[in-house]
């Protein structure tokens, strides 16, 4: 089974002992690619050495994280639109809004969505959306400018049913990670209500480990953890949730996937 793990921060420094090991591991596990949405300029290297070491399996994407956002954001969008216009990426992201960790900033958030926004669709590439305590208000600023220029992902989703249908409804995709596996996760409510076509999996490595090592540093390995538990939710077995998901990742990332 193959499986595209479509969020990781790989290139996080929690994995500077170890990244080539845990690489091994993920492909070893039967992870293809793993994509890696960028959070912001500082993290831009890190990021491209980790696709130099690791073509075609590690894939890079663009965009500057909302918790990264602040009064110079415009600067930072500067050097990133930059990087855009020299290279290929798979992605914008990973954007969009968080009111979990500071509020303060929100006006500049949504701002720097709309421009990410208006980056997917000139370039014609799928957006990355974070929604942390913030799924009604990027769910309403998405829908203001989405058209059929628009797709991506709702990464880390972890809202209601109704939430996900609007989702599904706008023609985006359900990042499914390992709050999947929490006893209190929620998604055990809306998950046999949607279809696997709907559907990508996704670590979000470090964070978010799904059970049995919730707590702990997450990695691109446990993807077929995540799959389980989306196939006991769904009905299915594990061979199919691989292969819709790993086909929806593909869709997702059609223009990044054409030039492999």
């Amino acid at each position: 089974m193959n499986y595209i793990d479509t969020h990781a921060h790989i290139y996080s420094p929690k994995f500077d002992a170890d990244r080539e090991e845990v690489i091994q591991r993920a492909v070893g596990n039967g992870v293809e690619r793993i994509y890696m949405p960028n959070v912001d300029v500082a993290t831009i290297d890190a990021m491209l050495e980790a696709e130099l070491r690791h073509p075609g399996v590690c894939i890079p994407t663009m965009g500057l994280h909302p918790c990264d956002v602040d009064k110079d954001f415009e600067k930072q969008l500067y050097v990133m639109e930059d990087w855009l216009n020299k290279r290929s990426f798979a992605a914008i992201g990973e954007t969009g809004l968080d009111l979990y960790w500071d509020k303060s900033f929100f006006e500049y958030q949504k701002e720097a969505l709309r421009i990410q926004i208006d980056w997917a669709k000139k370039k014609e590439l799928p957006i990355i959306l974070h929604c942390r305590e913030s799924m009604d208000e990027a769910i309403a600023l998405v829908k203001s400018l989405n058209d059929d220029q628009l797709s991506g992902i709702f990464h880390c989703f972890t809202g209601s049913l109704e939430q996900a249908r609007e989702i599904v409804e706008m023609g985006f995709l359900l990042g499914i990670g390992g709050v999947a596996t929490y006893k209190n996760g929620g998604l055990d409510k809306v998950l046999p209500e949607l279809g696997l076509e709907h559907l990508v999996l996704e670590t979000d490595a470090p964070y978010l480990a799904p059970v049995p090592n919730r707590g702990k540093r997450n990695s691109p390995e446990y993807i077929p953890l995540i799959a389980q538990r989306v196939a006991e939710l769904t009905g299915s077995d594990l061979v199919t949730v691989a292969e819709i998901t790993s086909r929806n990742a593909v869709r997702a990332f059609k223009k990044w996937e054409d030039e492999l």
